[in-house]
């Protein structure tokens, strides 16, 4: 099974988007043709599912999801700002941007309309645990609209969303890399199909933090202090133990993992600047560049027959 996983941060998602426009153009294939299943979390659950909704566009012009939707998504008025106390009060941005971004790319699909298995992640504020929606099982279906806001509902960014009487926020609070969460779904498929377990398993990141947290800073911290920290965290440090993990489970034969460091760009999930886009889109090209003998032998394994 060649499973695509994409991770979760924001207005970062213009990196993969940009590694995944550069694997459709070496391979002359969309994506959905070329992965068996995509998963995804927050930003990475918005491209999983406008990557496999029918007529999907070209992951080049998903690239303008960022470029031109960005902006609005991430845009708070002064009145917004006062009154949400930056985030601490209130959630941070008001969600119609978002909403109308999403009913663009995705219009009226539903998950199990995907044209390959798609997984995104979320997490259930009331049952206290993960959730996974899944293409392949109608109980776990949805709009895809409402799956990407869902995916896409960081704390104290956007509110919670209700889906089937859930009250569902961003599946990055415990999946921000949902890769480990696809190769489980893949065993599982395999199992129930009686054959091996058999992947080729694609992770694509969305930058890696470099900001340091300094002991003398952090200790004077309380409650408010900690809030963004925290998030970015919980979300930076899930995402690096499953690639550790997957290191070692699947080795180099079964598992690429393209991830870089932010040495240029804000690691901030919603610095949708002019200035901070041309530096992740820097960030992107110098990644593709290091790394292109292994894209390429990643294209040449999904398009083997």
């Amino acid at each position: 099974m060649r499973i695509l996983s994409i991770d979760g941060g924001g207005i970062r998602g213009i990196i993969p988007a940009l590694v995944l426009a550069e694997v459709e153009a070496r391979t002359g294939r969309r994506i959905a043709e070329l992965f068996d299943l995509v998963a995804g979390t927050s930003t990475g659950g918005i491209l999983a599912c406008a990557l496999t909704v029918p007529g999907a566009r070209p992951a080049r012009e998903l690239v303008e999801l960022y470029r031109t939707e960005g902006p609005r998504i991430f845009h708070r008025s002064l009145v917004r700002r006062v009154e949400s106390a930056d985030g601490l009060l209130d959630e941070r941005y008001d969600d119609a941007a978002l909403r109308a971004a999403l009913a663009g790319y995705l219009g009226t699909a539903r998950l199990s309309d995907a044209t390959t298995r798609v997984l995104a992640t979320a997490y259930d504020l009331e049952g206290r645990e993960p959730y996974f929606f899944k293409s392949w099982r109608a109980d776990r279906d949805a709009p895809m609209v409402e799956v990407a806001r869902a995916t896409a509902a960081a704390p104290t960014y956007f509110e919670p969303i209700g889906v089937d009487g859930l009250a569902l926020v961003d599946g990055g609070v415990f999946a921000t890399n949902p890769a480990m969460c696809a190769y489980a779904e893949a065993a599982r498929l395999a199992q129930e199909a009686g054959a091996r377990v058999d992947v080729r398993l694609l992770s694509l990141g969305t930058g890696r933090l470099t900001r340091p947290m300094h002991l003398a800073d952090a200790r004077s911290w309380g409650l408010l202090e900690w809030v963004r920290p925290l998030i970015d965290v919980v979300f930076d440090g899930v995402a690096d133990t499953v690639d550790y993990q997957l290191q070692h489970i699947l080795g180099e034969g079964a598992y690429t993992r393209l991830q870089t460091d932010l040495d240029q760009a804000s690691d901030a999930l919603d610095d949708a600047s002019p200035a901070n886009l041309a530096r992740l889109e820097r960030e992107a090209a110098e990644l593709i560049a290091a790394r292109s003998a292994e894209l390429d032998a990643v294209c040449a394994e999904l398009v083997a027959p």
